[in-house]
């Protein structure tokens, strides 16, 4: 298996763990302010990225503006993880990192489509759901409830702080 996609399951295993921790109330919990969004709108958007890839792979197009944004996987813990663990499952499943995709994507000027390597779009899903569970941290933190991931959130680029 390739890198990028070991990457990909090892970033996604960390929703797993998360998910099994959680409580539903936890999961769809918007109270945390500035931007009042939950851990599950979070880990749906992470989930319906990883699905524009997967649903538009043999097509060679896939379109990022398109998501499902199914509302059961922000409010149903056991939703949610069965959810993770099937794209993994198609992750897996993914042979040629090398095939030229056309992406759609809107980056703020209205859509544009963009060829990528199935490679490359995999590297920015991931480099995304990281970034999604630092704010996913943000949240956790506001609701008290302690996740031990030492990298949860840090892109692995990121310096380590040094305590003295």
């Amino acid at each position: 298996m390739h890198k990028v996609i070991k990457a990909s399951i090892k970033s996604l295993e960390k929703s797993i763990k998360l998910l099994s921790l959680l409580s539903d109330d936890n999961l769809s919990n918007s109270k945390i302010s500035p931007y009042y969004s939950s851990v599950g709108s979070h880990i749906r958007h992470i989930l319906d990225f990883y699905s524009c890839i997967i649903y538009g792979y043999q097509d060679n197009y896939i379109d990022l503006t398109d998501r499902k944004r199914d509302q059961r996987i922000e409010n149903n813990c056991d939703f949610a993880l069965g959810c993770t663990q099937n794209i993994i499952l198609e992750l897996k499943a993914i042979e040629d990192l090398n095939k030229k995709v056309i992406v759609n994507d809107d980056l703020g000027l209205g859509d544009i489509k963009i060829e990528y390597s199935i490679a490359s779009l995999l590297a920015q899903a991931n480099s995304h759901t990281i970034h999604h569970y630092a704010l996913i941290n943000y949240i956790l933190d506001g609701l008290g409830i302690k996740f031990e991931d030492e990298d949860f959130g840090f892109n692995p680029s990121t310096p380590k702080t040094l305590e003295n």
